[in-house]
């Protein structure tokens, strides 16, 4: 099991497109970390709060319709349209990537992800760049945020 301290870090959105690049089944995860996750291995719909088989996470892997298009701006995009988690989630919040092996799907369509292996968690400045990133596009676009009542 790796600690938040145990993993490397990726520092710039270059980086984290580059291990896109080069490795195939990577997610990320918004969390307090794999030591939290790990010992439980499963999320919990906030809605029920029923236990499910495996951890909520959000597929990296580019898929083939973006043709050639920059890896950054398809990273970027997956990690500005959850960066409200930390704050919607609490302290300690961070988003990590991990591979795994995707056993079903939750409530909201996101994979659900088992037999777990963190393989880097994410500076704060990855995620500065990633709206960056997203702010300079031609079109508007807002992260995936649901109105509080």
């Amino acid at each position: 099991m790796s600690t938040a301290d145990d993993l490397p870090v990726v520092r710039t959105l270059a980086e984290l497109a580059d291990m896109v690049e080069r490795h195939h089944g990577l997610y990320v995860r918004w969390s307090q970390g794999p030591e939290a996750d790990l010992a439980d291995a499963s999320s919990t719909d906030d809605l029920t709060g029923v236990r499910m088989s495996g951890l909520s996470a959000n597929p990296l892997d580019v898929e083939d319709w973006w043709d050639d298009r920059p890896v950054e701006v398809w990273v970027a995009r997956r990690l500005y349209d959850y960066s409200h988690l930390p704050h919607e989630k609490g302290p300690g919040v961070y988003p990590w990537v991990l591979r795994g092996r995707e056993t079903s799907r939750g409530p909201d369509n996101e994979p659900l992800v088992a037999d777990v292996r963190p393989m880097c968690r994410l500076d704060a400045r990855t995620i500065d760049e990633a709206r960056d990133t997203v702010d300079r596009q031609d079109n508007a676009w807002g992260p995936l945020r649901r109105p509080g009542r």
